[in-house]
């Protein structure tokens, strides 16, 4: 039997995983060979627990991760979805959008492993998109990594998304996430991640998220649907 146990260090709210390193870790299991260069769609039903054994089963072309109690925690298949990359950010645009990340002063999840504050560096990702001038609804940030694995780079990919669509205003957490990583980030290189609003219904809000190279080269892209959560 397969498990996947998502270690405390990669929290997004608190007691929870992070959306995107979880999604990462079950889309790695699918399909066959390596993951990079799949498209996968994973949606999340349940807040995923941290260090507890889930069980993951495959039913037809559906991965599925079960808690406990038996409840569907995440479900993921492979998806022939044609992702939108975001036009690239240089590198000099997106850290001087750092400072106006609005997660400096209003954050819903300080300890994210993503985007958190509170993360010391080497610890979290420290990823802070703040918004682009010019670009009506995008965000950037740079980021260097200090460790990289696939489920890293959907961690990476995660979180801009949220601040595209205005997290700050209303807290939400991952719904959905259909990403592609086409090469994993090298310890040390100097990346850039971008998000873009895609519009919103009731509660639920859309977005794109992209991770380039210094140089403009993509190495993951994402669509997300971000769930508003009460405030209490």
């Amino acid at each position: 039997m397969t498990t996947l146990v998502v270690p405390t260090a990669f929290h997004g709210p608190p007691g929870s995983a992070n959306g995107g390193w979880a999604a990462g870790a079950l889309a790695a299991l699918t399909g066959t060979g390596s993951a990079l260069g799949r498209t996968v769609e994973v949606t999340l039903r349940l807040p995923p627990p941290l260090e507890v054994g889930l069980e993951v089963s495959v039913d037809g072309d559906t991965w599925r991760v079960v808690d406990q109690q038996g409840r569907t925690v995440l479900e993921a298949r492979e998806s022939d979805t044609e992702l939108e990359a975001s036009a690239p950010v240089e590198v000099d645009r997106a850290r001087a959008a750092e400072p106006a990340y609005a997660g400096h002063h209003q954050h819903p999840f300080p300890t994210c492993f993503s985007c958190g504050p509170e993360r010391a560096e080497g610890d979290g990702l420290r990823i802070f998109p703040g918004p682009v001038p010019g670009r009506e609804g995008t965000v950037a940030a740079t980021w260097t990594p200090h460790a990289s694995s696939y489920e890293i780079t959907w961690a990476a990919l995660d979180c801009a998304g949220a601040w595209a669509s205005g997290i700050e205003e209303s807290p939400r957490v991952l719904g959905r996430m259909t990403a592609r990583v086409d090469r994993l980030p090298e310890v040390g290189e100097t990346l850039v991640v971008t998000g873009e609003a895609r519009g919103s219904e009731g509660r639920k809000h859309h977005a794109t998220t992209t991770l380039r190279s210094a140089d403009g080269g993509l190495l993951g892209l994402a669509r997300q649907v971000w769930i508003e959560v009460p405030t209490t």
